[in-house]
């Protein structure tokens, strides 16, 4: 089955309700996404990203400094999400694979806002079913809202009422969908939209990198 045909399956999962995105940039609160018309958002000496050592999803512990050893793409999401979260992680994918292309070795992580759904067996299959190489990161909640803290993400947990198609214990997750692009010496360069294509983002890495000299 390809990532598309997966991405496309995950996208219908248990209700077809969507997930509304949110920006909280330090604010302490959700606001109202005001950056709706940009492609992209420069990140480069904003007060973003933070270290970690979390669990994954083959039963390792990553820390950041570690994991982060060259070009990273973050995103923070759940497997169960009925919409943006499985194309957004299939477009990180996407991504990997075209800079690999170019010789450019890109890490894909996907960090799980669900913990208590988001097993390490159910984190493993999403991951694995996207991208060979991507790695799945299981915070506890502790480590959950200090993570939230540090890269600026705001989620919910939204209950879904019986008369709308919910069960008991049945809920959605509201959050932000952004892709962190990081450098291991710069911390978080970038923030990518989720409606910008995989295309454009490789385009955007590879003018970064390349004006680094990271690349041929």
């Amino acid at each position: 089955m390809t990532r598309t045909m997966i991405a496309a399956a995950a996208s219908v999962v248990i209700v077809t309700l969507g997930a509304a995105a949110w920006l909280s940039l330090g604010s302490g609160r959700p606001v109202e996404d005001p950056l709706a018309g940009a492609r992209s958002i420069d990140a480069i000496g904003a007060d973003i990203g933070g270290g970690f050592a979390l669990s994954g999803h083959d039963e390792r512990i990553y820390r950041s400094e570690e994991l982060i050893d060259g070009p990273t793409l973050v995103y923070f999401g759940y497997t169960f999400c009925p919409d943006v979260c499985p194309f957004d992680t299939q477009d990180m994918a996407d991504v990997a694979d075209m800079l690999a292309e170019d010789g450019v070795e890109v890490t894909p992580v996907f960090v799980t806002i669900d913990p208590a759904r988001d097993t390490e067996e159910q984190l493993g299959y999403f991951v694995n079913a996207m991208h060979p190489s991507m790695i799945g990161l299981r915070p506890d909640a502790e480590q959950l809202d200090r993570l939230a803290d540090d890269w600026k993400v705001y989620f919910q947990r939204v209950d879904i009422p019986k008369d709308e198609g919910g069960s008991d214990g049945h809920y959605l997750m509201n959050h932000t969908s952004f892709t962190y692009f990081v450098l291991p010496d710069e911390g978080v360069v970038r923030l990518f939209r989720h409606d910008q294509t995989p295309e454009e983002m490789a385009g955007e890495i590879r003018t970064m990198l390349k004006m680094r000299g990271l690349s041929g």
